[in-house]
């Protein structure tokens, strides 16, 4: 079976985002003067479900991370695009983050995708030194995924197939990442 797990693109989005020129406009990485390896269009998957965790980060002992294995597609699902409408101010500014240790510990990992269905890994200030981290160390963040949960009611593993717009001189590239269970 396979699953769009990207945000479907709208009209509306388009309208008065700043972002959306330079790529930032869905289901997107930014890019931190990288290049998306074509290896990497095809990744075991995991998904974690932490949409339990509230008022806090994500956290090294909140997932079990004896279950990641190098060049994996690491995906958490805290639901918030799900309850909270993309591009609002409160998508953009109050989404979960995953902790330094956390992001640390992936990165340890050697993966090679973070996956996450809210708008950045870190928020504000910490957001872009936190994918540039993950591009220096060989792995892309993938921002505003959605439909995790079908992938967790299918057991949680599953291999993931993403393609990137084939951009340059932008600073995010929009991407359509399917699941196959």
């Amino acid at each position: 079976m396979k699953l769009d797990i990207t945000l479907c693109i709208t009209p509306d989005m388009l309208r008065g985002d700043s972002k959306a020129p330079a790529g930032h406009l869905g289901t997107h990485f930014d890019v931190m003067d990288k290049v998306f390896p074509l290896d990497y269009t095809c990744r075991r998957g995991i998904v974690f479900d932490v949409g339990h965790i509230e008022g806090r980060d994500i956290d090294i002992a909140d997932v079990p991370l004896q279950l990641v294995e190098q060049d994996m597609f690491v995906a958490f699902r805290t639901a918030f695009g799900e309850t909270e409408p993309y591009g609002t101010v409160r998508y953009q500014k109050e989404h979960p983050q995953l902790s330094d240790a956390l992001i640390d510990a992936l990165l340890e990992k050697k993966i090679s995708i973070i996956g996450v269905d809210f708008a950045g890994i870190r928020r504000g200030k910490e957001h872009i030194p936190a994918d540039q981290l993950c591009a220096d160390r060989g792995v892309f963040v993938i921002e505003n995924l959605r439909n995790l949960g079908e992938i967790l009611a299918h057991g949680g593993s599953f291999t993931a197939h993403t393609y990137p717009l084939n951009c340059v001189g932008m600073t995010g590239i929009p991407c359509r990442v399917i699941a196959e269970i």
